[in-house]
């Protein structure tokens, strides 16, 4: 009997030892109540012991980052548009006491907060700025969730709108505006390419002309020079004619009646060029006073060329 009653202590003894031993693991935390009473006896990761029958592990949970997914809510936009909107929140636990005594849910009451938090900021909005928007208002939800949830012990580290869905309506006029949009935006482009070419084009023909013109004006002043150039060398020509003419007359006189005779015959395929000439006239002339002209002729060279023989001397 006796040996029965030690046995039963051993058991019981081993039984109480084994129920004050609790191991915490990492990442989580755990309140101690004593006789239903919480004292601020908190189990930190590790090993830790409990009185027994006296001490009752009330809470144990994560205190690592969690995420809160939010389930699709009906909303309604400033311009009575019916939306769907879903969201992800990430939060964790910064304080275990408040997160377990001062809710007694705490994550249906974070989802009913963030709903209503979602509802109240796109009723602030229109449709359009709902989808430009969504960085502004991840912020303010993150800013009024945080405050919201202080209180709880909660911490909300990042709030992120997934899926903004109009109704099938709505759908169906926002995709006849981009199609319109999308429209609208292929004439304006093709309306700017023609323009374009035909300003080129313009352009292109004013340059041409311009280079023409350019061209036709350089032709000219070449032609100018060309000819000035002819002119002088003409004009040094007959000067160095004169002078060798004059130094002629001066040693040989019979050098005037060969002068005569070239000064004839220069006259005659005058003549000869005049009636082979298009715009040629009838000339009637006198053979008899063929030699009375060349006489005339070759007495007035005569003279002229004294009178330049005695300019030059």
């Amino acid at each position: 009997m006796y040996q029965w009653l030690f046995m039963a202590f051993i058991a019981l003894t081993g039984t109480t030892l084994a129920g004050s031993v609790k191991i915490i693991k990492q990442g989580e935390e755990a309140l101690v109540e004593t006789l239903g009473r919480y004292d601020g006896k908190k189990l930190e990761p590790g090993l830790n012991f409990v009185i027994p029958f006296l001490d009752q592990i009330a809470c144990q949970q994560t205190i690592r980052e969690q995420v809160l997914e939010i389930p699709p809510q009906n909303c309604i936009t400033r311009d009575n548009v019916s939306i769907s909107v879903d969201a992800v929140v990430y939060w964790r636990v910064i304080n275990l006491e408040k997160s377990y005594y001062k809710v007694q849910n705490l994550k249906a009451a974070m989802v009913n907060l963030v709903l209503t938090q979602i509802r109240s900021e796109m009723g602030k909005l229109e449709l359009n700025q709902t989808f430009t928007a969504r960085t502004e208002v991840n912020e303010m939800l993150l800013r009024e969730l945080d405050i919201a949830t202080a209180p709880w012990g909660v911490k909300v580290t990042r709030v992120e709108l997934r899926d903004i869905v109009p109704s099938k309506t709505v759908q169906g006029a926002m995709e006849l505006q981009m199609s319109a949009e999308r429209k609208k935006q292929a004439a304006i482009l093709t309306s700017e390419g023609e323009r374009e070419a035909v300003v080129n084009s313009a352009r292109g023909e004013a340059e041409a002309q311009i280079i023409e013109a350019e061209a036709r004006q350089r032709a000219a002043i070449l032609e100018a020079e060309a000819q000035q150039k002819q002119q002088v060398l003409k004009a040094q020509g007959t000067a160095a004619a004169m002078d060798i003419l004059s130094k002629k007359l001066n040693t040989a006189p019979s050098s005037a009646q060969a002068l005569q005779f070239l000064l004839a015959q220069n006259y005659l395929d005058m003549g000869i060029k005049i009636g082979s000439s298009n715009s040629s006239k009838i000339m009637f002339m006198d053979p008899r006073t063929i030699p009375a002209t060349l006489d005339g002729i070759g007495s007035i060279i005569t003279e002229e060329s004294n009178g330049e023989l005695s300019k030059l001397a």
